[in-house]
């Protein structure tokens, strides 16, 4: 039978047509008229869809590059920075920050948890200088409460709070500024549906004062000479100049599911894939399967639990072969434990229900149970259901 390739994968995502014929087009050279109309126009739209008045900037780099420079900008070698870590980019939080020399408390919490808030509060001393966090924990399927983590630093002015919000943007209603997210990070391989290589963050006037002061050795990825080049219009170094066409077209699609306002753009996304997760979170209880974060569900992707007797690899390996589905296994110490589906940047319905469907084949393929054909769709199909109704409800007394 036919099989179309398709990604349900955290990040690469699968990418946005419009965009895709950009990116094909795309030929103008970035120190020209052309290039710098775009890239305008990429800044002003990244504002409107982080939700912030605070700088932000661009690199051509994947998103750990600008994890680098949230380290390398804001600290001095020996300065004490608290990590919150719960998978394996929490892990990379620390990885980064020993790298530049700086003085590592973690706080953490299981695999598939969140943390505690009380543990945190404990560790928030003084002379914590940063304080590094997930907004979704994309190798568990953990979302963090970021609202709650941000109110405990008010009590430490001079800590700065990052987020690395690379699957949590697009999928997770944020209040960068309101809750005083110094930087926040996103990467263009995920909610904003163009391939990887760019890297983007809005960085308050907090964390700019402190890069006067910080003494850790940067070079490419200097973010005060990226603010000044963006005041001219320009980037610092070469950028991915396609990438940057690509991206003006996301956001110019996220603008229009808004009818052309960003910010109602922005929160269709955003409720899209909180609807595609829990339609899937349905389908997979509806199976007798175990979410792998079932306290703290992310948005941007559901981590499901290998039945027992299973590895998780070999229904990997299945939905590839059998139906050209591409999901994501757990990393590291947790490949064979768990896969990911992921539903960030463009996935609608008939992905969803067609992925459980597929899901179900699969299950039923590797355990040698007996599975109820179409109770996984029904599951979701009775969410999804509900929020149209709901929906409509809601649109009825607004009138």
């Amino acid at each position: 039978m036919l099989k179309k390739n398709r990604l349900f994968t955290p990040g690469p995502t699968p990418l946005l047509p419009s965009a895709q014929v950009a990116m094909a087009s795309y030929t103008a050279h970035h120190r020209t008229t052309d290039f710098r109309a775009v890239f305008a126009r990429v800044l002003s739209d990244l504002k409107e869809f982080i939700g912030t008045q605070n700088d932000v900037l661009v690199l051509t780099a994947s998103g750990t590059g600008f994890m680098e420079a949230s380290v390398s900008n804001l600290t001095s070698p020996g300065d004490k920075v608290l990590v919150l870590t719960a998978g394996k980019f929490g892990e990379r939080w620390i990885s980064v920050a020993k790298a530049f020399g700086c003085s590592v408390e973690t706080a953490t919490a299981p695999y598939g948890s969140t943390f505690s808030l009380d543990d945190i509060r404990a560790r928030l001393t003084p002379e914590i200088r940063c304080v590094y966090v997930q907004a979704t924990e994309s190798s568990t399927g953990a979302r963090h409460d970021i609202a709650a983590i941000a109110k405990l630093l008010r009590a430490l002015p001079d800590a700065l709070l990052i987020v690395d919000g690379i699957t949590g943007l697009g999928t997770t209603h944020l209040d960068v500024d309101g809750w005083g997210i110094d930087v926040i990070i996103g990467g263009s391989q995920k909610a904003l549906m163009i391939p990887p290589g760019l890297a983007y963050g809005a960085v308050s006037e907090r964390a700019w004062r402190r890069m006067e002061s910080a003494k850790s050795p940067r070079y490419y990825f200097d973010l005060r000479k990226e603010r000044a080049a963006a005041a001219k219009v320009e980037t610092s170094y070469t950028p991915a100049t396609s990438l940057f066409a690509g991206l003006a077209a996301a956001l110019e699609y996220v603008r229009q599911l808004g009818n052309g306002d960003m910010v109602a753009g922005r929160r269709a996304l955003i409720d899209n894939a909180e609807l595609c997760a829990a339609m899937t979170r349905a389908g997979v209880a509806a199976l007798g399967l175990k979410l792998f974060a079932p306290s703290c569900p992310a948005a941007a992707l559901t981590a499901v639990g290998a039945p027992a007797g299973t590895d998780s690899t070999t229904i990997c390996k299945l939905f590839r072969d059998r139906f050209g589905a591409v999901v994501a296994n757990g990393q590291a110490e947790m490949k064979g434990q768990l896969f990911r589906m992921a539903h960030i940047g463009y996935y609608d319905y008939l992905d969803t229900v067609g992925v459980l469907a597929a899901l179900e084949l699969v299950i039923a393929e590797t355990t040698g149970k007996a599975v109820k054909f179409g109770s996984a769709v029904r599951a979701a199909q009775e969410v999804y259901a509900r929020n149209m109704s709901e929906a409509k409800g809601r649109s009825l007394s607004a009138k």
